[in-house]
């Protein structure tokens, strides 16, 4: 079933990796609409998965001169959705102009592949980090996860629930405050002022310290937070994206950027990196209503849920629909 959210479908959404498109044609599903990726000499694009002929998926045919070809009758298409080639009409035949795949926007940027659905060519979010030759740059995922993408992004944002979901990683039980903080809003953005956290191994060298912590809104399915040491000028940032595939079912990836030695390959962050996440993995996915409450009176909210206060008023503002209540 397709998922006719005009927000989401308006605005950028994480396909895959960029690794992950091979020489042949790959389908993904977003927001329930069957999307095939192949790419070219000129790049990767994206097609509705449907052959405009007879309805075949044209992710399972293959890529030929640069164009996809329909697995079913042999139709070719260019990267621009004309259909160049129908093998069944005589040589020199005019192709009618409606043999034409239907076409989404699409572009590579921070290691993934990003599809517009409607084709509007919106800006993509900036993080500064993937460029900066001071940070290294590990990129993670995909992780399934059986749950709305706000109550994902809302769980991400959650700074009071570290010393509880991930004890001994990135808190402790003893020390569980949350320092006062205030949420600011300025031309589009959500952000937060740095928030006090103790963490029991800040850095990865097993000195327990406080941390700060800063978070930021970058559009309805993704977000951001930068980890700063000050102690030790190490500054750790992620942002997590959320590829939403149908009701409850959705793909988390992301971005770690690191300005120190972490003293982990890229394998061991990921390792990493999946256990924070499968920890926080069955809270969500258990978390009822499986809609997040855009009402601010359906559930009880103290002054560190400040940030998730600003993120159901942007949600409501915007007018998204999916997964939320």
């Amino acid at each position: 079933m397709v998922i006719e959210d005009q927000v989401l479908r308006d605005g950028w959404i994480a396909a895959c990796r960029e690794v992950d498109v091979k020489d042949d044609p790959m389908q993904v599903i977003i927001l329930g609409e069957r999307v095939v990726l192949f790419k070219n000499e000129e790049g990767i694009h994206a097609f509705k998965d449907l052959c405009i002929h007879r309805g075949a998926a044209l992710s399972l045919g293959k890529v030929k001169d640069g164009c996809l070809v329909c697995p079913y009758h042999g139709w070719e298409y260019k990267a621009s959705g004309e259909c160049v080639k129908i093998p069944q009409l005589p040589a020199g035949a005019a192709i009618t102009s409606k043999a034409k795949a239907i076409t989404f926007g699409c572009k590579a940027s921070y290691g993934f592949v990003w599809v517009n659905l409607n084709n509007n060519e919106p800006v993509l979010f900036d993080y500064p980090e993937y460029h900066d030759q001071n940070y290294r740059n590990v990129i993670w995922g995909p992780q399934t996860v059986k749950a709305n993408p706000p109550r994902i992004i809302e769980n991400f944002l959650d700074v009071s629930h570290l010393a509880f979901v991930h004890e001994g990683y990135l808190g402790v039980q003893e020390k569980p405050e949350i320092s006062d903080y205030k949420v600011h809003t300025k031309d589009g953005r959500i952000f937060t002022d740095e928030i006090i956290v103790y963490q029991p191994n800040a850095d990865g060298t097993g000195i327990s310290k406080d941390v700060l912590y800063t978070y930021e809104v970058l559009n309805p399915i993704t977000a951001r937070f930068t980890k700063r040491d000050p102690s030790a000028n190490h500054e750790f940032s992620m942002f997590m994206t959320v590829l939403p595939v149908g009701e409850c079912d959705c793909i988390a990836f992301g971005v770690e950027s690191f300005n120190y030695d972490i003293g982990q390959t890229d394998e061991e962050a990921i390792e990493f990196q999946n256990t924070i996440f499968y920890q926080d993995k069955p809270i969500v996915e258990n978390q009822k209503p499986e809609e997040l409450p855009l009402d601010l009176q359906a559930e009880l909210s103290l002054k560190f849920d400040r940030l998730s206060i600003g993120y159901r008023k942007y949600l409501k503002e915007l007018g998204v629909t999916l997964g939320v209540e």
